[in-house]
């Protein structure tokens, strides 16, 4: 049966109270509209069709071409909001399966249920329900003597019983495209909202005598919709829980996953060890061995195997097998280690590759760089790469020593093999296997210790005597 999403993502969300639209703020790095489309993509819908309205360019935007898109002008309703999808599948024989984009918990899982049951009972219109323990806020599943679906009442037009039911209507909901749109030309506003109701669809097939069926979700944390900042946090949280849950099953060790913060699309590889307090975001892939953490921030980086990152910072880096960063290490952008590098505390690396087993053990900044293998990069080098103007490059061949507190004024190249003396400032190429010392002279003057610093005492007597005559 072919298969047409019609998912629902005009609302204004007053509540959220924010410049961007509802249903493009991120659970778990991931804007929340877009878990409804992935699922789409899984149930191999034929046609998605994305209502809009409201700040419509920014979910056009997040959406891209994964969904065609038609304007609700005025909100007018969710009855009138899938009226203006018509045009497009009004004519059409198959299913309708209409979903709202701010409910990124809803599983995969479920909704093939709410299909599978639609299909194999031949009903006109499937309803996916939850039984919750606040209901407030939602419409109520009202049932007959048999059980049987009776009507979907909102809470605005609910009795005092009706109220009291904790079966509600998720929204979601799949019907047959002619049934349907047939029953909404039939649809009024005349309730407390003033509203045309797609939920008015269900009594309007009960009517002509059509089958309607019910199909409860397993998990009540489906049904959540995201409303406000609060209903962010909760999804966000919940989220968080099943892509660690993922994770632990999978084989990955999260020491204490209540303080272990990873985003929806980073993967990590067998019995690597994810410490407390790490922040994996983005498109971040960490291999099988590794250690992170505690207190690691890795965005969209790729990690080699065996790898340790501990309490550092790290944004679009790319590191081969054994790497060993931190403690409090930045590697920013373009940051490339290969094999066996060490990368220690309070170093700063950019747009730079060390190679394999070099080491930059502490204090240094290496910026548009190229390191060759086993280079030894002493405390304090910082390799001076923007001349207020432009960005240059810095070469440091294969085993080359650059001692302590040197400056490296790039474009400026060392030799494999060469060695800087500690305390130098480079401003010329240095040639293979060359020693290279760039500093003042050091001059001794026997005794001139006490001659100074009786020369201070006096200097300093003296300005006290008119300070105080002042």
């Amino acid at each position: 049966m072919p298969l047409s999403a019609v998912v629902l993502a005009a609302g204004q969300g007053k509540r959220m109270n924010s410049k961007r639209h509802k249903v493009v703020h991120p659970v778990c790095g991931k804007p929340m509209i877009l878990y409804t489309m992935e699922l789409l993509d899984k149930l191999s819908a034929g046609r998605t069709i994305a209502v809009i309205g409201h700040e419509a360019d920014q979910v056009r935007e997040v959406v891209g071409s994964r969904a065609e898109f038609v304007m609700q002008e005025e909100q007018l309703g969710t009855g009138h909001a899938v009226m203006q999808t018509e045009p497009l599948v009004g004519g059409e024989d198959g299913t309708a399966l209409v979903l709202y984009a701010d409910m990124p918990l809803l599983l995969e899982s479920t909704v093939r249920r709410l299909l599978e049951i639609h299909h194999e009972t031949g009903a006109a219109a499937t309803v996916l329900s939850a039984v919750v323990d606040q209901p407030r806020g939602y419409g109520r599943i009202v049932r007959d003597a048999e059980g049987r679906l009776a009507a979907i009442v909102e809470e605005k037009d609910c009795n005092d019983e009706q109220r009291s039911i904790r079966e509600i209507n998720t929204g979601i909901s799949c019907f047959d495209i002619r049934k349907l749109f047939a029953a909404l030309k039939r649809v009024t506003n005349h309730n407390a909202q003033g509203e045309y109701y797609l939920t008015d669809v269900v009594g309007i097939l009960r009517e002509d005598g059509e089958r309607v069926e019910v199909v409860t979700a397993d998990d009540p944390a489906e049904a959540a919709g995201v409303n406000d900042r609060i209903g962010l946090s909760e999804a966000e949280a919940i989220m968080r829980r099943r892509i660690n849950r993922q994770l632990m099953e999978a084989g990955v060790t999260l020491i204490d996953p209540e303080a272990t913060y990873i985003e929806a699309g980073v993967k990590i590889g067998r019995d690597t060890v994810i410490w407390p307090g790490c922040i994996l975001r983005g498109n971040t892939v960490i291999g099988e061995d590794c250690e992170i953490g505690p207190q690691a921030d890795i965005t969209d980086s790729v990690i080699g195997r065996g790898s340790k990152v501990i309490r550092s910072v790290l944004s679009d880096v790319k590191t081969e097998d054994n790497a060993s960063i931190g403690p409090f290490a930045y590697l920013r952008p373009g940051t490339k280690l290969a094999e066996g590098v060490k990368v220690g505390d309070f170093v700063e690396i950019k747009n730079a590759f060390i190679g394999k087993g070099s080491k930059v053990p502490h204090l240094s900044y290496v910026g548009d760089a190229e390191v060759g293998e086993g280079v030894n990069i002493g405390c304090g080098v910082i390799t001076a790469n923007y001349d207020g103007v432009a960005k240059h490059r810095t070469t440091i061949g294969d085993h080359a020593f650059i001692g302590s507190n040197s400056n490296l004024i790039a474009p400026v190249s060392i030799g494999k093999g060469a060695y800087v003396v500690a305390g130098s400032t480079i401003t010329s190429d240095v040639k293979d296997e060359d020693l290279a010392i760039a500093r003042s002279k050091q001059v001794n003057k026997p005794g001139y210790a006490r001659v100074l610093k009786a020369r201070i005492l006096a200097k300093n007597k003296k300005s006290d005597i008119t300070e105080r005559k002042g």
